[in-house]
């Protein structure tokens, strides 16, 4: 995108928000109301990666990057900061972020890159708790606002860094079945729906901590299965349609087989 471009960009935000000529929607909004549009257009940025459509994700990214302007633009307003505020910030983030391409004469060759992020982000991590008076936390900055499967992950990763971890898999396997345990004993108890709630989650962060030491990010796992699911399912209708029946009366003994079916055709 031209430097023209985002400056047009930016003037087109400037106008929908005034107070007199703009539109009445875009200048009720507030960073709050806007936030869940934010997190929508990012799903649809990664939705485009995953169907490999590079025309959508040309045009998904235009929307996120939308996002981004409107909450500067309201920032602007009132005198908090500006897109070229943010677009600054982010660049020297990447290059502090960045010393063995930055910085060459200061990196140390002998830290992995990783290291060297990680490094970074624990200052800064650091910088931000003191500018607030608090000391700063291992946890402090994981987003709150991050899908929970993300952040348990996450979370789970920054814990690890203390030494807050399984060495090996087994005790991540009996650690879950354990959990699984008292969430089947609760049942059986007839327990509350907090009871439920709080065992239930102690569960689904147990399976978490299983695939991060699998190596494997649980959230692309359960969109796989997701995805999965929704084409036996399709298979599913379209097969009893074809039979002429209807969906919702042919019994789940139908539903199974053809479920198995569609299993069996590799869907």
């Amino acid at each position: 995108m031209t430097t023209r471009n985002i400056d047009r960009l930016i003037k087109i935000m400037a106008q929908l928000r005034d107070p007199t000529d703009g539109c009445p929607w875009d200048v009720e909004q507030d960073f709050k109301s806007i936030a869940r549009y934010t997190i929508e257009e990012a799903y649809e940025v990664a939705d485009a990666i995953e169907r490999d459509d590079r025309d959508s994700l040309r045009e998904e990214l235009g929307d996120l990057l939308l996002q981004v302007v409107f909450h500067a633009r309201m920032a602007e307003e009132e005198k908090s900061f500006d897109f070229d505020d943010v677009a600054g910030a982010i660049a020297d983030k990447m290059v502090r972020r960045h010393p063995h391409v930055f910085d060459t004469e200061n990196h140390d060759p002998d830290k992995s890159l990783r290291d060297n992020w990680e490094t970074q982000k624990a200052n800064e991590r650091t910088e931000k708790s003191r500018a607030r008076g608090e000391e700063p936390g291992l946890l402090d900055d994981v987003p709150i606002g991050l899908p929970a499967l993300t952040r348990a992950e996450k979370l789970q990763k920054r814990a690890a860094r203390s030494g807050f971890d399984w060495a090996e898999i087994g005790p991540v396997l009996e650690k879950l079945e354990e959990e699984l345990g008292e969430l089947k004993a609760e049942i059986n108890d007839g327990g509350a729906p907090e009871r439920l709630a709080d065992e239930m989650g102690d569960v689904l962060f147990s399976v978490v901590n299983l695939a991060r030491h699998l190596e494997l990010d649980p959230e692309d796992a359960l969109r796989g299965t997701n995805a999965k699911f929704v084409r036996r399912f399709k298979y599913v209708e379209t097969s009893i349609r074809d039979d002429g029946q209807k969906l919702e009366k042919v019994g789940l003994d139908v539903l199974e087989q053809r479920w198995q079916q569609a299993k069996k055709r590799g869907l």
